[in-house]
Parts: C-alpha cells; sequence; structure tokens
C-alpha cells in the first residue's frame, strides 16, 4: 500500500508527503517526535509514526511495508539517524534517496556558524530574546552582542563556580539558568515559551548532548536554531529533483514553469476547481501574538506561504515552502504554475480591508479565494496609546500624498501610517512652520516587535526627530478648525495688502462654476493674494493647487495666507504665464483672474496639457470680455458659459444703510467635453 517511506522532520520532508499523498500515492512518514507529526496530517494515503527508530527497528519497518523508495529527508545535522538509515536500506535491499535542503535555504529555521564569535555577528542583526545552551566557558564570547543582558537567557550547570562565573558576566536572575540535563523536547519547549525565545544557540553535539531534543524544541516554537559547527557535507538530491523523481517513477504530472519577469505578466485569473486553495490572510502587526486563532490554523494547514520577506518570516511554521513577493500578477503567476501546493497561504500586513493589496489579489484570484481578517494598525496602536479611533480621521501617507498637513488643521485627530524614517520629523516640522507646533504627536513604531516604541509630544519637539520606517502617527490637535462646508470665506479672513482680490461673491460662483473634485490638480493664473487659491486647496484636499504670480509683492501675501490657512497641497509660481505654466504637472482645472493680455496664449498651453481641462475665467474690462469669446470660438470649445454677475454691500451712514455696488464681472466657463476622432 506504501510506496514510499519518508523519514520527515524538515521542509523537504513533509513537503514529499504532501506531494505524494496529495497526488494519490501511498506514502508512510516517520518523524521523531509528536511535534513533528503536527506538520502534517494523515490521510488515506498517507501515515504517519512519531517515534526515534533504532536501524534494528527500521529494517523491520521496511520488512513489514516493502517500500519501492526510501526517502531521507531527516535534518543535515542528524548524521547519526542517516547512518543508520543508510545501513538500514542496505541491509534490507531497499532503494534509498538521501533529500538535501537547497543551498542557503533556511526553511527549517536553522543557520550554521564556524564560531561563538560568528554566532556573535549574525545574531547582531537580529531581535527577540536569546536562550544560550553552549555552556558558560562560551559565555565570554557573547557579551559583545549589543542588548546582551536584556536579550540573552543563559542554561548552565547549577554549580557555585559556574554561577559565579556567569555573573562577573553581568548575566543574573531570570536571565541565569542553573539546570542539570539531559533535557526533554517538552522542557526545552518550555524553557523557550516561559522566556519568548526568538533564537536557539547551541553546538552539534549528537544525542548524547541532547542536540536533536533542542532542535526539535526550536521547530515547535517557531524559534532559529544557530548551530555552531558546520554539518557534514553529504551528496543527495534537492528537493525539486526528488519531486520529479518521483513524478516519473509514479506516474505524477509534474512539471515547473518560471516566475516570470515584470514585462512578461500577463492578465492571469486563477480558476480554483481543481486547483490551490488560496487564503488571503492578515498576519496583524508582524509578531505572532497578534495573528487571529482563525490565522493560525489557516498556516498550519498551509504548504505554501507567499508574501513579502518581513510578513513571510514573521509567521512562517517549519513546514512551509516560502516564496517571497509582493507584487499580486507574480504572485497569481506562480500559484497558477504550482499546481502541487495545495493550500496556499498569502502573508498581508495588518488587515486585509486597510490599506492592503488583497483587493488586486482577489481580483486576479477569484471569488473562491478565502479572506481571513487580521488586527490593523490603526486597531493596534489606538489600542496601546489609550485612544479612541471612531471619531479619527484614518489616512495612509505611505507612497502617497494625502496632504496630512491640511487634514491635521481641519480634523481633532489623524491616524495615518508613515513609510520613512524622516516621515515623523518631516511632519513634524511642517506642522511647527505652519503655527502649530502645539499639535500632539502620538507615534508608534515596530508595533508588536520587541523594539516596539510608543510615545507622544508636541510636534515643535519632534522636527528633528528620527525613527523607524515602520511607523505610524496620531496628531491630536485640539484647536481645530472644521473645514468650511461651502465656498465663500469671508474677505476679512484674508491677509491682503494692495494686490487685487476675487470678492467673496465673485469667488463663490466661480468655484462653483469650476466643480472641482477632491483630488483636482488646479491653476490660479494671476493669483493676487490668493484667496481663490486658498478655496481651491481648500477643497482639492487631496490634489494640488498651483498659484502663478508675476509681481513679488502679491507673492509674499500667497505665501502669509497659505501658511496662516495651512493649505500645505498649493504651490507659488512666480512667473508670468503663459511661459510659468509649461514645467507644471497637467491640470484638469484652471482659474484664470489676470492674464496680462496673454490669454490666448495661456489657453493654448493649457489645452495642450489636457484637451478637456475645465476653464473659469474672470473679466472685468471690456477688452478682455472681447478677447475672451474670441478665443472660445476660436479653440472650439463646446461646453460654455457666460455669466455676468453685479453684486452691492451695504454700507452704514449714520442710522441708514447705502447699497454700494462693486464693479461687476463676467465669469466665463469653457470645457471641451467631447472626444477627439
Amino acid at each position: 500500500m506504501y510506496k514510499a517511506i519518508v523519514f520527515a522532520g524538515t521542509t523537504e520532508g513533509y513537503a514529499l508527503c504532501r506531494f505524494l499523498s496529495e497526488n494519490g500515492t501511498g506514502v508512510y512518514a516517520c518523524v521523531a517526535t509528536e511535534y513533528g507529526s503536527r506538520s502534517v496530517e494523515e490521510n488515506s494515503c498517507l501515515k504517519i509514526r512519531a517515534a526515534r527508530l533504532s536501524e534494528e527497528e527500521m529494517e523491520a519497518l521496511f520488512e513489514e511495508i516493502r517500500p519501492e523508495i526510501v526517502l531521507d529527508a531527516t535534518h543535515p545535522y542528524a548524521a547519526e539517524v542517516t547512518e543508520n538509515i543508510r545501513n538500514a536500506c542496505a541491509n534490507t535491499n531497499m532503494a534509498y534517496r538521501r533529500v538535501l535542503r537547497d543551498e542557503g535555504g533556511r526553511q527549517d529555521h536553522a543557520v550554521y556558524v564556524d564560531s561563538p564569535e560568528e554566532a556573535v555577528q549574525y545574531l547582531e542583526g537580529t531581535t527577540g530574546n536569546i536562550l544560550l545552551t553552549t555552556g558558560s566557558k562560551e559565555l565570554g564570547k557573547f557579551t559583545a552582542l549589543t542588548g546582551f543582558k536584556e536579550r540573552v537567557f543563559a542554561r548552565v550547570l547549577s554549580l557555585p563556580s559556574v554561577m559565579t562565573a556567569c555573573a562577573s558576566y553581568g548575566l543574573e536572575g531570570k536571565h541565569l539558568i542553573g539546570m542539570q540535563g539531559p533535557f526533554s523536547v517538552e522542557m526545552n519547549v518550555a524553557t523557550m515559551r516561559q522566556y519568548d525565545c526568538r533564537y536557539l544557540v547551541t553546538k552539534d553535539s549528537g544525542k548524547a548532548g541532547g542536540f536533536p531534543e533542542k532542535a526539535d524544541a526550536a521547530f515547535a516554537c517557531g524559534a532559529e536554531l544557530v548551530i555552531i559547527g558546520r554539518p557534514l557535507k553529504e551528496e543527495g538530491i534537492s528537493l525539486e529533483e526528488c519531486k520529479q523523481m518521483l513524478a516519473e517513477r509514479f506516474g505524477i504530472p509534474y512539471g515547473e514553469k518560471p516566475v516570470p519577469e515584470a514585462h512578461e505578466l500577463r492578465d492571469i485569473r486563477v480558476e480554483s476547481a481543481g486547483r490551490s486553495h488560496v487564503t488571503l490572510l492578515g498576519i496583524g502587526m508582524g509578531s505572532r501574538e497578534t495573528l487571529t486563532i482563525e490565522g493560525q490554523k489557516a498556516l498550519e494547514r498551509a504548504n505554501l506561504l507567499i508574501g513579502a520577506r518581513r510578513m513571510v518570516d514573521s509567521v512562517k511554521l517549519p513546514h512551509h515552502q516560502t516564496f517571497y513577493e509582493y507584487r499580486s500578477e507574480v504572485i497569481a503567476d506562480y500559484i497558477a504554475s504550482h499546481p502541487e501546493f495545495k493550500n496556499v497561504v498569502i502573508a498581508l500586513s495588518g488587515d486585509v480591508g486597510f490599506y492592503s493589496g488583497a483587493k488586486k489579489l482577489l481580483d486576479l484570484l477569484g471569488e473562491e479565494t478565502d479572506v481571513i481578517c487580521g488586527i490593523s494598525s490603526v486597531a493596534y496602536f489606538m489600542a496601546k496609546a489609550r485612544l479612541s479611533w471612531d471619531d479619527a480621521k484614518i489616512v495612509s501617507a505611505h507612497g502617497r500624498n494625502c496632504n496630512l498637513v491640511s487634514l491635521i488643521r481641519h480634523h481633532r485627530k489623524v491616524f495615518a501610517i508613515l513609510g520613512t524614517t524622516d516621515g515623523v520629523a518631516k511632519l513634524a516640522k511642517k506642522l511647527t512652520d505652519y503655527g502649530m507646533g502645539e499639535v500632539i504627536l502620538h507615534v508608534g513604531e515596530n508595533l508588536s516587535y520587541e523594539n516596539e516604541k510608543i510615545f507622544a509630544a508636541p510636534a515643535r519637539e519632534l522636527a528633528e526627530y528620527e525613527g523607524d520606517a515602520l511607523s505610524v502617527v496620531c496628531a491630536y490637535h485640539e484647536q481645530a478648525v472644521p473645514v468650511p462646508a461651502t465656498h465663500g470665506i469671508a474677505d476679512c479672513e484674508f491677509i491682503r495688502g494692495k494686490a487685487p482680490m476675487t470678492k467673496e461673491e465673485v469667488r463663490t460662483v466661480s468655484l462653483a462654476k469650476l466643480k472641482l473634485q477632491e483630488d483636482s490638480v488646479c491653476y490660479d493664473v494671476g493669483a493676487g493674494t490668493g484667496s481663490v487659491s486658498i478655496e481651491m486647496a481648500l477643497r482639492a484636499h487631496q490634489g494640488m493647487v498651483y498659484a502663478v504670480e508675476k509681481k513679488e509683492e502679491a507673492a509674499a501675501l500667497l505665501f502669509e495666507n497659505k501658511r496662516k490657512f495651512a493649505v500645505d497641497n498649493l504651490e507659488i509660481i512666480r512667473g508670468t504665464a503663459p511661459e510659468a505654466l509649461e514645467a507644471l504637472p497637467v491640470p484638469t482645472h484652471a482659474f484664470i483672474g489676470g492674464s496680462s493680455g496673454n490669454l490666448k496664449e495661456i489657453l493654448d498651453v493649457l489645452l495642450k496639457k489636457n484637451l478637456h481641462v475645465r476653464i473659469v475665467i474672470n473679466c472685468i474690462t471690456l477688452e478682455t470680455i472681447s478677447e475672451a469669446l474670441g478665443a472660445i470660438r476660436e479653440f472650439a470649445f463646446d461646453e460654455t458659459d457666460v455669466v455676468q454677475l453685479s453684486a452691492a454691500r451695504a454700507k452704514v451712514l449714520g442710522r441708514y444703510h447705502m447699497m454700494m455696488g462693486e464693479n461687476p464681472i463676467y465669469i466665463i466657463t469653457c470645457q471641451k467635453t467631447k472626444k477627439e476622432d
């Protein structure tokens, strides 16, 4: 019944068991402990035996089952076990193959170093607690490790002289574990979990030195094994070579397709019927502690784990095959090209519905893809900071423009995902420059990791702060000013000089005619004091406004009003149109309040940049009206609108109110809405 016996205990071994059983080939799996048996599930084609077998017991098993082949996929440091398997196969005339892990692979959470010094060098680039089991004689060499007293938990003999020597290195209290071996797997597991150890440092001391029990414990805890001393050089075949050999021997369909480069990608849709079962998993902040129980179960079932390296490494289990990738199209193509993986998990940071790649993946992978939510950074951080988030404005500034300064000015509480080491400093400096230095910034870095950092300080104190790129911030602005619901900021609110200003009533109608969106890119040509620019920037708060002004006095007023209203998405361009427009980004809208006789040339540049740009022109003189109407005819705008607006304001004279007329204004709107042939 069983055509193959697989000695597992490694990622490769479990992968072979699943490969054979899922393709209807009977396989008998031998694992050393019950911890190993949890990495695969028995089924009609797969039998699991959890026990350490002697050479004689192996021979008896081979004679009983009479498999066609025996696969040795044990750990590369299990030299004694490999020798027993080889001898048992030779004595029973069984076909034998040694399966080796890929060069440089660390799927089994193991890394080899030549010396304690090299172990220190490797651990220096890591975070997390360390269980050190190399004895007291080597302890002094590990004092060179940064954070030695906080990170290292040393297990040594419980002799007074040993304890005294260890204390001289500064290691004492709970960081010094005095115990006499031998230690079982269960004892090692309990110790590692008690002190939340992510690394176990040991020598390959063989069975007598309790090495297998240490290795199995690290396996069970998902910790990385740091082994001082290189494994013996062996001859064998790789996992993929073994799969190919088994496919040919047992008639299993199998083939590899290369992962395409980005320029080779096509529109891929993964068919779910009879193919891989795919789960999009929100892994929380990154540590295992923020995984949901449902997420943990999905990881235990998976045989392939995909995602960005940081995310995959934080949740992978010893039995996982891994594929480091974040591009949706590449992921979809890889799954389609590797049908041998029947249970695939794609790890996504935080929650799948919070600035996640899940949306695009669902489009590519199909409706039958499972989705498991995770803990989002906003929920985690705000709880840690003891802040509610139901009344917060929530955005991401990671790789995108969200105009944080404006949002903070108008909202009491703003949560944002950052993405650079100087993200907090840049935000703090801008807030200070805009007169909001007292805004409290709650900062969170490396959420859920050992080096998690959460603190709060006024923005003015953080202008030089350098933190971690994995960061979030919640700005608390007690004096936030709600953004007006409509156009029409009172004229008296603007800082004014001798520069002309578009009055409130005219500004309101003109902006209504523009029909701005929140992400519009706007030009204000002849911006003057900047009243239109300011209102544009407030409306298009996720876009940009370019205020073009040739007069220095007016440009200075523009800058003052920009600072007063904290419109960080307003850029002041000193120069004369149309030349000043040439280098600007493509506009969606343009307001022309002053053209200096260059109206036709300005319209020509606007239309060359965007044929469908929406334009509003304010005209005071009859000559400008004539010029504008002539240009509209010449450029063949198919949507035009002309409004003449006369407004008067009451002036108090004694006990009377006398209406004082403002200059009449012509508001001309034009746009090409039809598509060209």
